[in-house]
């Protein structure tokens, strides 16, 4: 449950972000901001897989490339549900997609996996 919440948060820090550079995404509300991240992490774990499972052929196709559009939908999916989270248009959803994307990357990367801040100590 820590772990679904972390990365929940983690995925609320990437939404803000995305609706701060991202021309077309809003948010009516912090607490909007933070169904929003639940929810995208709840349709990640149970849409997402069979959808990319349908969409198989065409992303080996374009190796890897049409997940982009995949995670685009989710977004979509979401602001659909969702009422006070706005996105105008599937380009500002692939767009918060990679921003949400990387800086869940960015973080995740720093503090770990097991959620905790690495040290590095020199000796």
């Amino acid at each position: 449950m820590i772990g679904f919440l972390l990365r929940a948060a983690i995925v609320a820090l990437g939404l803000w972000v995305a609706s701060r550079i991202v021309p077309g995404i809003a948010f009516n509300s912090p607490e909007t901001l933070l169904v929003a991240a639940v929810l995208l992490g709840i349709v990640n774990a149970i849409v997402r897989p069979i959808l990319i499972l349908f969409t198989l052929p065409i992303t080996v196709l374009t190796l890897g490339l049409f997940l982009l559009v995949v995670n685009g939908l989710m977004i979509e999916l979401v602001a659909h549900l969702l009422d006070g989270f706005v996105v105008e248009g599937f380009g500002a959803a692939i767009l918060t997609s990679l921003v949400v994307s990387l800086v869940s990357w960015v973080v995740s990367w720093s503090i770990g996996p097991g959620g905790y801040e690495i040290m590095i100590v020199r000796r």
